[in-house]
């Protein structure tokens, strides 16, 4: 008996810190309306700097406790710094358009982190009196555990009493009902979004401090509390701190008890729950339903789409000669410019769903991945040809896409977004855990295009046929009578209704076709590069899909081809840069973050905005 109520204890401890950093973001989410990449950054800062502040400082008890709270001040100041400096500029753009300057943020800051700390774990200094266990009978509790534990529902108590007995706790939550009204009211909004944003980085700077003594500090931790935390935010409701104290318990157990008793589930466990709880919790468990318009949108598309003109499409016969006889003259370059359709076509595929037909897709990779997979496992248990496997990859998808989609599409807004990422998690979990089947994080090798294209030249113009041929009809469907359906959909779904259109199941078929194309891409990609991993299908690869569609533009048809090839070549620039070879990520996000300041309607966006009379586009709202 013992045994159990230490294992929920623990849990209870694990679940501290992850309230911590899961409040700090629920709090920025809902009155800035940021969805937070960097958050799981401002974490790994926390643990970081109470490393070097404890060590520094030292002390006993004092110097410990001490050096948590600096850390946590640090890390809240740094935050507001990124706030006035990054996050101000972009306000208005459009709302999810933000989290690329985020990931920006999360790119600089690692590469910060190495050069201050350097590339080695940093073990945590014990707790001073707290580096015993209690024993509950018969086994031991670690003290710090209890500490922890206490931590979560003081943490819990003084952020209610901060938002229901001062005057800013309830400007707060004013912001998070109704901005507009708030500044009509003559509220410094920009002060009160800066002051949230503090007081969440804060959150999140003590939630990586606290933990410091059981997990240490390193480089990965970032991303590896990241999709938990949101996990906890969504199932919570956002912008509910009770809600996201109740999540964190939940998960923190379950997570817990899954490592006991079925161990080869913890890395699909908590997604699963997430799933659950929004089939019948839309908002979670104290949420609100999103009012129409309130997230979820990339902000109005001022101009609509438009067929190329003549000139856009002697400019498209002109690069394409390019692109045909690029092998001939600079075939070196082969193999990234295969790198750079590929992605062309998979940030495509994505930008359908988030410009015609307003869908916020957070796990877009599983259905390049699920593409690649399909390719490798087919290859290399059926020895199945190119031709057939590339013909079943974007089939596969597609069907996984119609029988997920209808769940998906029960929801709006952000909660769509995050229940494609839970759904996107189970996949990537399965492809790591079934070792047997897909290689685990081995991956799957041998996986080469057939004899007549295993010349790099023949098959840079096959992939150039199919992505070109894939972005083609994805524009195609814009300007077809079911892509006008799509775009009345996403601009006013109680008006599409009202005139008999079955607006989910537009929105089902829409997912469903955007998964066709990914998972093409895929399939391409496996065969580029001889092999599969599970990598295809991470976060990771889901928020670069973003945000190459962000760089180049939602509201040009152009933008996905423009923002693809302008990520592919700046990775491959800096990555082999000899100057900054282990700190490319700094520069990356530096020129990522700049991009989305200086042009908030993306490369493309921008280049249409000045020269768009020249090619005979619209650039003015008529």
């Amino acid at each position: 008996m013992g045994f159990y109520i230490v294992q929920i204890l623990t849990g209870l401890s694990s679940a501290a810190a992850l309230f911590l950093v899961a409040s700090g973001l629920s709090i920025i989410f809902g009155v800035t309306r940021i969805v937070n990449l960097a958050h799981g950054s401002f974490y790994m800062l926390g643990a970081f700097i109470a490393y070097t502040l404890i060590t520094h400082i030292g002390g006993g008890a004092v110097g410990f406790w001490l050096g948590i709270l600096l850390a946590s001040i640090a890390v809240g100041l740094i935050g507001g710094l990124i706030e006035i400096t990054i996050m101000r500029r972009v306000y208005r753009a459009p709302e999810l358009f933000q989290l690329v300057a985020t990931f920006g943020v999360i790119l600089m800051i690692q590469d910060i982190a190495l050069l201050v700390w350097g590339p080695e774990d940093l073990l945590g200094p014990r707790a001073p009196g707290l580096e015993g266990a209690v024993d509950i009978m018969g086994t031991a509790l670690p003290l710090y555990d209890l500490a922890l534990i206490a931590l979560g529902p003081l943490v819990l108590l003084g952020l209610w009493l901060l938002f229901n007995r001062t005057r800013w706790g309830v400007l707060v939550r004013a912001a998070t009902e109704d901005r507009e009204m708030l500044g009509a009211l003559g509220v410094n909004q920009a002060w009160l979004f800066t002051a949230a944003f503090v007081l969440g980085s804060i959150l999140a700077g003590l939630g990586g401090a606290a933990q410091l003594p059981k997990g240490g500090a390193d480089l990965l931790m970032d991303f590896g509390i990241l999709a938990a935390v949101f996990v906890v935010v969504v199932i919570g409701g956002m912008g509910s701190i009770l809600g996201a104290y109740l999540a964190a318990v939940l998960i923190a157990e379950l997570n817990t008890f899954g490592i006991l008793f079925i161990p080869q589930s913890t890395l699909v466990l908590m997604f699963l729950v997430m799933v659950v709880v929004l089939v019948f919790r839309p908002w979670g468990l104290l949420g609100r339903p999103e009012r129409p318009g309130q997230l979820g949108e990339v902000g109005e598309l001022e101009l609509p789409y438009k067929p190329a003109s003549a000139r856009l499409k002697a400019l498209f016969v002109l690069f394409m000669a390019g692109l045909i006889v690029l092998p001939m003259v600079t075939p070196d370059y082969i193999v990234l410019v295969i790198d750079m359709m590929i992605f062309a076509l998979l940030a495509a595929s994505l930008h359908f769903l988030l410009g015609p037909s307003g869908l916020v897709s957070f796990g877009h990779a599983a259905y390049f991945g699920i593409g690649a997979y399909s390719v490798g496992l087919l290859v290399q248990y059926f020895s199945t040809p190119m031709e057939i496997a590339l013909f079943f990859a974007p089939l596969i998808a597609g069907l996984f896409a119609l029988s997920v989609g209808w769940l998906l599409v029960r929801l709006t807004g952000v909660y769509f977004a995050m229940l494609t990422l839970a759904i996107a998690q189970v996949v990537w979990s399965t492809a790591v855990q079934w070792t047997g089947v897909t290689g685990g994080d081995d991956g799957l090798l041998g996986v080469w295009p057939s004899a007549w294209a295993s010349e790099p030249k023949i098959y840079y113009y096959l992939v150039l046929i199919l992505c070109v041929g894939g972005i083609i009809m994805l524009r195609h469907s814009v300007f077809s009578h079911f892509g006008y359906a799509a775009r009345a959909c996403r601009d006013s779904a109680l008006r599409s209704e009202a005139i008999g259109m079955n607006v989910k199941l537009h929105q089902w078929l829409a997912f469903s076709w955007a998964a066709v194309f990914a998972g093409l891409a895929g399939g391409l990609h496996a065969f580029a590069k001889g092999s599969v991993f599970p990598d295809t299908l991470d976060i990771a690869q889901s928020f670069d899909v973003l945000l190459m569609v962000f760089m180049g533009g939602v509201k040009t048809l152009s933008g996905p081809f423009v923002g693809s090839t302008a990520f592919t070549w700046l990775n491959d620039q800096f990555s082999n840069w000899e100057l900054i070879r282990d700190y490319w990520r700094l520069l990356l996000g530096m020129v990522i973050i700049f991009i989305v300041i200086a042009f908030p309607q993306g490369v493309a966006g921008a280049l249409r905005q000045h020269f768009g009379r020249f090619f005979g586009v619209e650039t003015e709202v008529r």
